[in-house]
């Protein structure tokens, strides 16, 4: 099983109602669990931002996950690449170099999108089929949620 499995795995199981999820295959032992987060609102310099704190009562949608300062109703209507993982959003392979996708780029199937960094891991999140970057949805280094939206799309 290589990486490109287990990220597919991570998806599908994110995108389920499944709560956890075990594998084990030639020594090779893989066990996913997802938590909910819960949305506290506060507002510091007349700007307010979304803060989570960990729940465990039920699972939402991958969608909803994210918190509710980074989505707007038209970004909630359109398709959407979402994070894998919970991370860094880093559009560029190294600082001072051009992001990897922006506004208006047409991606093909395995192209590079962004990388998301967790536990010190650089994960490259990959285009699934061709696409059209609409917008740009997170800011360099911002850290996201699993299920957070990263790209609006059109799918080619």
């Amino acid at each position: 099983m290589d990486l490109k499995d287990v990220h597919e795995l991570i998806k599908v199981v994110g995108e389920s109602s499944l709560t956890s999820f075990e594998l084990e295959d030639k020594g090779f032992r893989l066990s996913l669990k997802k938590e909910v987060e819960k949305v506290v609102e506060r507002q510091i310099a007349n700007q307010a931002y979304s803060e989570p704190a960990s729940v465990h009562y039920a699972v939402t949608p991958p969608v909803t996950a994210a918190p509710a300062a980074t989505l707007t109703p038209t970004q909630i209507d359109r398709p959407t690449v979402n994070s894998p993982i919970v991370g860094t959003f880093y559009a560029a392979s190294s600082p001072g170099e051009a992001p990897f996708v922006s506004s208006g780029s047409k991606v093909k199937k395995g192209d590079t999108l962004c990388i998301v960094e967790a536990m010190k891991l650089m994960n490259e999140i990959e285009a699934d089929e061709d696409m059209e970057i609409l917008e740009v949805l997170v800011q360099n280094g911002q850290m996201v949620e699993f299920g957070q939206p990263l790209f609006a799309i059109r799918k080619l």
